[in-house]
């Protein structure tokens, strides 16, 4: 059977609905932002059209069962009654009307598909398997739903609104295609896909103001990757790393999440380790400036979140301070990502009312920190890059005031298929670290919330280390 892919415009068109079940539940909000003047008939409605019908007080429900007298003048009927003998009479006297007609049950049997749609008001993308797989219609959505930002129906309303501005400044279509073609993929749009609309403006208005061609800005987008797994990573992020022309990545962004870059991009490796630091923090930042001056669009990628003992704040500072354009996507942070997998809740009622986290490794190589604050019961401490300075973390603490009993976790690769779980305590964690030759990256979890991990725990690829457990 062959479809005409066709979109018309609705707007009051009267729309008759036969049916007041879950079919009817799920059709109804694309017909309702259509701006169909809409009658609903059916002797009884679900609760969640009754809500919808409240929130659209237009929408018109004759509480009876459909007669043939319903089918005069409609542009479209949807029949979705759970008579199948009213759902096939229905259809016929639409048919004959010559009005286009719906039937949920039976496709084939109407004259129109209801699409799924992918909604970026005015972009909107109509999916449809020809009745033939809903549900692989559903999971095609559901793929353009994470590729396409929220935000672009903001991008296309500002190119709407700028649409005769442009015509007016270029008179050529060559120069206005390629005017709106370096907007697209500029910063400036990128603006708009951030939710700065009125800063997107101003840009836009000065672009329009320039006689002159401009020499073309790059961009910065500093991305979080999270701790390791790639299906943690945002949209967001995903969509930016697919649109760098060149990628600066720390030693702790994950393989799987480098292998999603586009391939493309140049990747320069800018890692720190302890007394290894490929290349300074100031270098990083004139890197950054550097490449985004020669117009390119500058992937800064770090693990965990970049404003978490990330030095993303450093990072921008300098971006700042050289007018360039630059934009942030956290990630999520080691803490939670870590914690999680590892089936410790960094809070809990029973166990531990504040979470604090706590960098193990200052700027000039010291763990320096106020002991008498973090030596509290019932909450949970976090440490960053605390590997190394473990027996002064254990000793300090305990000689603040904690238990040398308090439970231990030791996360090694966390939330990816390497991930260790390492139990100790206070007093016997050095040796254990020392026993097992344990390597970054790890992440330190100290409090009686650990104690959870046994029950909690749910993500163990390898093997249960049965001798470190508490």
């Amino acid at each position: 059977m062959s479809y005409l892919p066709l979109f018309i415009k609705a707007d009051q068109k009267k729309c008759l609905i036969i049916g007041g079940g879950e079919v009817v539940s799920r059709k109804l909000p694309s017909l309702i932002k259509a701006n169909l003047r809409i009658t609903i008939v059916s002797p009884s409605i679900n609760d969640d059209i009754k809500l919808q019908i409240k929130q659209n007080k237009d929408i018109k429900h004759i509480s009876r069962e459909f007669e043939k007298s319903d089918i005069s003048d409609q542009f479209i009927i949807i029949v979705a009654s759970s008579d199948n003998k009213v759902n096939i009479e229905a259809t016929k006297i639409a048919k004959h009307k010559k009005i286009l007609v719906n039937m949920a049950e039976d496709a084939k049997e109407g004259d129109t598909l209801l699409p799924s749609i992918v909604d970026r008001d005015p972009i909107k993308i109509a999916i449809s398997s020809g009745s033939a797989s809903p549900i692989l219609t559903r999971l095609l959505k559901n793929k353009l739903e994470t590729l396409i930002p929220f935000y672009f129906s903001d991008l296309a309303n500002i190119m709407m609104e700028y649409r005769s501005k442009v015509k007016e400044r270029f008179k050529k279509i060559l120069d206005r295609r390629t005017f709106w073609e370096n907007f697209l993929e500029g910063p400036i749009s990128e603006m708009v896909l951030s939710g700065q609309e009125e800063k997107a403006r101003d840009a836009l208005d000065e672009a329009l103001k320039n006689k002159n061609e401009q020499k073309k800005m790059g961009e910065v987008y500093l991305v979080g990757s999270g701790p390791g797994d790639p299906e943690l990573l945002s949209f967001k992020a995903l969509r930016l790393m697919q649109k760098a022309d060149v990628v600066v990545y720390d030693r702790l962004v994950s393989e799987p999440i480098m292998n999603l870059i586009r391939k493309e991009a140049k990747k320069i490796y800018v890692g720190k380790q302890k007394a290894d630091h490929s290349m300074p923090q100031e270098s990083i930042n004139e890197l950054l400036a550097r490449l985004a001056m020669e117009g390119k669009k500058v992937l800064r990628l770090k693990g965990g979140d970049p404003f978490i003992f990330g030095r993303g704040g450093e990072e921008i500072e300098s971006l700042i301070n050289d007018n360039i354009p630059f934009q942030i996507v956290p990630g999520i942070t080691a803490a939670s990502g870590c914690s999680s997998y590892a089936g410790i809740p960094l809070t809990h009622r029973d166990y531990s009312q504040a979470c604090v986290f706590v960098t193990g490794h200052l700027k000039d190589g010291t763990v320096n920190l106020n002991w008498n604050m973090l030596a509290h019961e019932n909450q949970t401490l976090v440490f960053y890059m605390g590997l190394h300075g473990s027996k002064v973390i254990c000793s300090e603490l305990i000689k603040h005031g904690l238990d040398k009993d308090t439970p231990a976790a030791l996360i090694t690769q966390g939330t990816t298929k390497k991930q260790k779980v390492y139990l100790s305590d206070l007093e016997n964690l050095p040796d254990m670290i020392m026993s097992n030759k344990i390597e970054p990256p790890t992440l330190l979890i100290i409090g009686k919330i650990v104690n959870l991990h046994k029950k909690l725990r749910w993500f163990n690829p390898l093997a249960d280390l049965n001798n470190n457990f508490l």
